[in-house]
């Protein structure tokens, strides 16, 4: 069954077309990867199926509903971690998630069970009285994800989750996200610039260039599509976008990613 399809899904901003045409499904239970150079229009989408941003054209339905006409039914159906910093460094682990336990009308009387049962899944029981910057990034992004999974959602958008952090903190993180999906069914879709990440985690990925999906599939899939022996992920990208991951960025990527390395410490 599939919990997510776009058909035709559209964004223009005046005469730029951030994302276009893009006709995808997701079954449920899957983790789908996002890939593409920084402007492909990855944020955008994502940002249009969790009813941030209206479409242009085209249409999607997530968990069952239309992402127009039942905006505050995909809201209650999904879970979002953004790039941005979504946890008060000034509370506990606990108190943030009491917060955002508030914040999605989960009922009172398992606010509590949920808050804790959050934490000790993500790994974080011994660390929920700790105000969260004292919290390692690795631990923050856990938090983050913890957060967005209180009122069990359907499905969770992760817009590059791992970004900034040191390789152990990612394997941590890519840890959990694997038994998140593994213990609860949990459809996930991300972005990422990490392609050994796509490829560890993902059942399939869609690349996008200059707002367009230019291919989909599973890893083993594309890598065999392009003709090369010993296809990697990156080899991958590099002839579907017609550029490489080293050269994608520039200075206002590479100021984002060393703020973000910062925020996570």
């Amino acid at each position: 069954m599939d919990i997510l399809t776009t058909d035709g899904l559209t964004k223009r901003f005046g005469t730029l077309t951030a994302v276009d045409s893009m006709t995808i499904s997701l079954a449920e239970g899957e983790f789908f990867g996002l890939l593409g150079p920084n402007g492909a229009g990855k944020t955008t989408a994502i940002k249009m199926l969790i009813t941030l941003l209206p479409p242009t054209s085209g249409s999607a339905r997530v968990a069952g509903f239309d992402i127009r006409t039942h905006s505050s039914e995909v809201r209650r159906h999904i879970g979002y971690v953004p790039q941005l910093l979504s946890a008060d460094g000034q509370l506990t682990g606990y108190e943030n998630l009491l917060i955002f336990a508030r914040l999605f009308d989960v009922p009172r009387n398992e606010i509590r069970s949920r808050a804790e049962n959050a934490l000790d899944f993500m790994g974080l029981k011994d660390a929920a009285d700790t105000l969260v910057r004292k919290y390692s990034g690795g631990m923050i992004r856990r938090l983050e994800i913890a957060q967005s999974m209180l009122h069990r959602p359907k499905m969770l958008f992760l817009d590059e989750p791992t970004l900034g952090l040191d390789p152990v903190a990612r394997r941590t993180v890519w840890e959990h996200l694997a038994k998140l999906r593994e213990d609860f069914n949990t459809t996930i879709m991300m972005t990422t610039h990490y392609m050994d990440e796509a490829d560890e985690l993902c059942n399939r990925v869609a690349i996008m260039h200059l707002g367009r999906v230019v291919a989909i599939g599973t890893t083993a899939t594309l890598k065999a599509s392009i003709g090369k022996e010993g296809a990697t992920l990156d080899d991958v990208f590099t002839h579907y976008t017609g550029g490489s991951l080293e050269s994608a960025g520039g200075y206002r990527e590479t100021s984002r990613i060393r703020r973000a390395a910062h925020r996570l410490g």
